[in-house]
């Protein structure tokens, strides 16, 4: 099982991985629409997660002969999840300090012209540029930062090793 998750685990995490640099290139480019790159991102991430998918039929068929129980299963999913996913944090890391450094405060001031354009009372504009900036502030912080990274992809992997686990899962003959 080790060598099924750990290859899936990176094959999966070199795919996040490398969408995200793509991203990253095409954001750099000038072509920062934030809600496209949000798309694309949980895309790699459901392509990447699709590998755990791949191992948990593997080892039912190949290693354990056709069956494997919901937890067993649902295990090998959640090792791939946490290997793809430190690949994305660590990716991130890097974009972050080298090709979008100033992304919390864009962020923000993308939120906040969100706002302005689509005509919102004064009052939210202001709560939401207080809110963005107490954000920007808390993302220099390098332990949130990394906090915050993972809590963005490790759901997606849960929920995909809980869909897969259900959907694989066989129990003795």
């Amino acid at each position: 099982m080790r060598k099924i998750v750990i290859v899936n685990g990176i094959i999966g995490g070199l795919i996040v991985a490398i969408m995200m640099l793509i991203s990253m290139a095409w954001f750099k480019n000038g072509h920062n629409n934030m809600e496209w790159s949000m798309v694309y991102g949980y895309t790699s991430m459901i392509i990447c997660f699709s590998f755990i998918f791949v191992a948990i039929k593997t080892y039912r068929d190949k290693y354990n002969n056709g069956t494997v129980s919901f937890g067993k299963a649902f295990m090998i999913g959640l090792y791939i999840t946490l290997i793809a996913s430190t690949f994305y944090v660590v990716t991130w890391l890097l974009c972050n300090k080298y090709i979008v450094p100033d992304f919390a405060e864009d962020y923000g001031k993308h939120m906040v012209q969100k706002l302005v354009d689509s005509g919102a009372p004064a009052a939210e504009i202001a709560r939401t540029k207080k809110e963005m900036a107490e954000f920007s502030e808390m993302y220099k912080n390098p332990v949130n930062k990394i906090l915050f990274t993972y809590i963005e992809i490790v759901p997606v992997g849960l929920v995909i090793s809980l869909i897969a686990s259900l959907i694989l899962k066989r129990k003795n003959k």
